[in-house]
């Protein structure tokens, strides 16, 4: 109930449209209860005395009382689709806000379609519960209590033994709604894994077809596809179990009306025409009871589906302001770390006591062997995680005391695989700087030696470059990218590995952008490739987490140790 609550409770800036809805809802269901009553006086008081005046009345009256629950049935359907709309959308921007709120170690824990799937599926399937169902629960309960109200007006011994089977029935609805919520969960989960596969699938279809492994991946989403429609079987099996139990205990309280009520009419305790409409108030009770229990099927299919969704939003970012933080102001760009520890896992440090100093404008190199921890200072420094133990400085300020946003705003990257967006050129070097008027695009771009590329293109700025920027080359890419880091205009730049995956050619247009860009800016470099290191201010070579050496290429090569042997192996033809 607190789920549901919590998940109605989005419901709440459309309070004045739900509040109508409700009334159109029970205006409507009060237009079933009307029926029975019209048959009781039909039988009771029409046919046995022939009274046509009466006769003319009740007829007249049933069309205008179906004229208007047509009028508030339409009311009901479209003001609840309205507010269920308007729900999740606003639970799916809600989710989509706290994703990107979330720090980058929610991401590397999880699959990329199991992310989506919170914001497709499981937001989804939260639809039926906040429109259909609510409408039903909402119709059903108040037909079920009138019907129940006036069955005892009518008779109230004869109700009391109908009512024999309700906690039954009560029983028989709690005990399949835990199974079905529990059946619902992995039914989405198991569609969550079915996106999972085909995102990366889709992402990775070039890998796919070099190795010759479609049908593999064909195997893989079909054994994923049985696995859902397991689920789905689970789930649709506790559903159909559920509505001839129910059913069937139904029947047992229409067979109680049937017996005792024609012995009442026989004795000549209860007219005809009474229970007659007794027993419609009693059909009116078991096809709501019916209906209320597949709506409590729906309510908890979606509410395994809102448990996933508030799990997302419950999730706090690891990464995020302290209390009291404030603003960095514009910085020179110094950065010192001071004895840094950081572990990605408990017991498993990635960093050990290291401690530099980048002064401002310098370029700092980091080489080493893969998993030694270049990566991770890259990442430390804009706070996609905070060291275990030590600290960072900029300009000495600690960048735990100032807001994410300022830090950020001033720290450029260009990393080894770039990402652009799908659409225009244009777009995606403006993503540095929204503010940015076309003037300063075009200089980003010609500053990055890229625009000579772009104008060739056939629409040139305005040229579309697909997902991921599958139109271009990686030369290309990377100059794009480094186009929006200039147009950033950051004070401190980090390039990690930039150029390791570029050809000869492309590879000295990127780097002659890039010495543009580290012009004046506090540079840290990523690189395996020792010759586009050599002119560093200061190297740091890196080894299991801790700065095994530090000085500049000549210093480095003289002095014999990793640095030296790892040059000699990259020079050594040459």
């Amino acid at each position: 109930m607190k789920l549901y609550l919590r998940l109605l409770s989005y419901a709440r800036p459309y309070l004045p449209r739900l509040a109508l809805a409700v009334v159109c809802i029970l205006v409507a269901a009060s237009a079933n209860l009307y029926v029975p009553w019209i048959i009781k006086d039909v039988i009771d008081g029409v046919l046995a005395s022939k009274d046509m005046v009466k006769l003319n009345a009740i007829t007249i009256g049933i069309v205008v009382v179906f004229f208007l629950r047509g009028i508030f049935f339409f009311g009901q359907t479209y003001l609840m689709s309205f507010i269920g709309q308007k729900v999740i959308i606003d639970i799916r921007e809600a989710v989509y806000r706290h994703l990107q709120r979330l720090s980058l170690s929610y991401y590397e824990k999880r699959q990329t379609g199991a992310i989506m799937s919170h914001i497709t599926n499981d937001v989804a399937a939260l639809q039926n519960a906040l429109v259909e169902s609510v409408i039903e629960l909402f119709t059903e309960g108040m037909v079920l209590l009138g019907s129940m109200g006036a069955m005892f007006y009518l008779h109230w011994k004869l109700s009391l033994l109908t009512f024999v089977t309700l906690p039954l029935v009560a029983r028989a609805i709690t005990v399949f709604g835990k199974r079905l919520r529990k059946a619902s969960r992995v039914m989405q989960e198991r569609a969550a894994d079915i996106t999972s596969v085909l995102q990366e699938s889709i992402s990775a279809v070039r890998v796919i077809k070099s190795f010759v492994r479609e049908e593999h991946e064909i195997q893989r989403f079909s054994r994923e596809n049985y696995y859902n429609f397991r689920a789905q079987m689970k789930t649709a099996q506790l559903t159909a179990t559920l509505t001839p139990v129910i059913e069937f205990l139904a029947a047992i309280g229409v067979t109680i009306i049937i017996w005792y009520g024609g012995r009442e009419v026989i004795n000549g305790s209860l007219t005809s025409g009474s229970l007659i409409a007794f027993l419609i108030y009693a059909v009116n009770i078991s096809n709501p009871i019916k209906r209320l229990s597949r709506v409590y099927s729906n309510i908890q299919r979606a509410l395994a589906a809102a448990q996933r969704v508030f799990e997302v939003l419950d999730t706090e970012p690891e990464i995020q302001d302290l209390p009291g933080a404030k603003e960095l102001p514009r910085i020179t760009g110094r950065v010192v770390f001071e004895n840094v520890d950081f572990s990605y896992k408990q017991g498993e440090p990635a960093l050990k006591n290291v401690s530099l100093v980048a002064e401002t404008g310098q370029m700092i190199a980091i080489v080493g062997p893969s998993g030694a921890g270049k990566t991770t200072i890259a990442n430390l420094v804009p706070r996609f995680y905070d060291p275990t133990a030590g600290r960072i400085t900029i300009d000495g300020y600690d960048i735990k005391t100032v807001t994410l946003k300022s830090l950020r705003e001033q720290i450029g990257i260009v990393p080894q695989e770039t990402m652009l967006f799908n659409g225009t050129v244009y777009e995606n070097i403006l993503y540095g700087d929204l503010a940015a008027d076309k003037d300063k695009v075009i200089a980003a771009a010609k500053a990055a030696n890229a625009h000579e590329f772009i104008v060739e293109m056939p629409e040139a700025y305005e040229t579309q470059i697909g997902e991921r920027g599958s139109k271009l080359s990686g030369g290309q890419r990377q100059r794009i990218a480094i186009a929006r880091a200039i147009l950033k205009d950051p004070r401190v730049l980090i390039l990690d590995e930039a150029t390791s995956a570029l050809d000869t050619e492309s590879e000295k247009l990127v780097q002659e952008a890039l010495d543009k860009l580290m012009v004046g800016r506090t540079s840290f470099v990523i690189a395996h490739r020792l010759s586009t290191v050599q002119r560093a201010h200061v190297i740091l070579v890196i080894e299991k987490g801790r700065i095994i050496e530090c000085g500049s290429h000549a210093e480095l090569v003289g002095a014999g140790g990793l640095y030296s042997k790892l040059y000699q192996v990259q020079f050594a033809d040459k």
